[in-house]
């Protein structure tokens, strides 16, 4: 038996609690993980609340994101004792995920874990983290380096925001950090943001172009911030878009793309390669601060995931939760 937090909906309506299972109820799998670390990002938030279309099938166990050890694998390239780290694959949506003492998983999945990470400070990055590093490397791939102007990151707060901001600081660029909660400032300072700008300038209608400010942009709320982030970028500049915190339209129109040559360039990270799951693994072990990574994470145990979940969704959460699972 091992416990988990399990997600069902019947005619009855929707539950969520922390339960006692039987390992024959597991899915297929080739590779069963005993999970330490976990954590709690807007798609387990969405699931778990029941806010959001997130879960395809039920029962389920939520957890996009798990760290752990290796029990049992017929898969070659994994032996028991491993070390591990699982991000997205559709896990906690159409396959069983990791707020569980147990997951079992496919091994093509799995990222063996950086020797300079633990596997709570791998779910202290967890897919926000991972999937503001694939942002970083998409500026790269565009060209844009250290001096060329001002980044943007929007939904500095949040997980993806606090990673990004931490990692174009250390990487050497003068990053603003775009937030709608002032009392935040100095968190974001501390994390490197040379500046703090309130989130409600970017948040409503705005011109199709206006002022070239930023080189480049990392955004993870979309709707009118993204489109107004677009028409604040400079000649040629690029904007990284990976969230949907404001909505998933895009009320906006060709003037940043067809006038001042702007790239657009869509960040996934359910599916992506492995080759880059691994380039980005790699980068975040060396450009992300552990001290910076730990000032932005807080930890709850499993039993704490629903409340959790709860106060992320009503943007009572700052920077990353790992959850312990003991």
């Amino acid at each position: 038996m091992f416990k988990a937090l399990l997600l069902d909906k019947t005619d009855a309506g929707f539950t969520a609690a922390l339960t006692d299972l039987d390992d024959a109820r597991l899915p297929a799998g080739d590779v069963l993980l005993r999970v330490e670390y976990s954590t709690i990002n807007s798609k387990d938030g969405l699931a778990i609340t029941n806010r959001g279309p997130v879960v395809r099938q039920w029962p389920m166990v939520p957890g996009i994101d798990g760290a752990g050890t290796v029990l049992e694998s017929t898969h070659p390239a994994w032996r028991p004792g491993d070390r591990v780290v699982l991000n997205g694959w559709g896990v906690g949506e159409t396959h069983w995920g990791c707020l569980a003492q147990r997951a079992r998983l496919k091994g093509d999945w799995l990222v063996p874990l950086p020797a300079a990470f633990t596997t709570r400070q791998a779910m202290a990055i967890g897919t926000a983290g991972y999937t503001a590093m694939l942002c970083v490397l998409a500026l790269e791939r565009h060209g844009v380096k250290p001096g060329d102007g001002d980044v943007l990151v929007t939904g500095a707060t949040g997980g993806v925001g606090s990673v990004a901001v931490a990692v174009l600081a250390r990487l050497g660029h003068r990053v603003t950090a775009a937030t709608g909660k002032a009392t935040e400032a100095e968190y974001l300072r501390r994390l490197g943001a040379a500046a703090v700008i309130d989130r409600a300038e970017l948040a409503v209608p705005g011109k199709p172009l206006q002022k070239e400010r930023w080189a480049a942009v990392v955004d993870a709320v979309g709707s009118h911030t993204l489109v107004n982030a677009l028409a604040q970028t400079r000649y040629g500049g690029v904007v990284a878009a990976c969230g949907l915190a404001q909505g998933m339209d895009l009320p906006g129109t060709v003037a940043p793309f067809i006038l001042r040559g702007v790239t657009l360039a869509g960040v996934d990270s359910v599916m992506v390669p492995m080759p880059r799951r691994l380039e980005a693994w790699q980068r975040l072990a060396t450009d992300l601060d552990p001290a910076l990574l730990e000032s932005m994470t807080s930890e709850v145990g499993l039993d704490g995931a629903i409340e959790t979940a709860r106060r992320l969704m009503d943007g009572q959460v700052r920077g990353r939760v790992v959850v312990r699972i003991d």
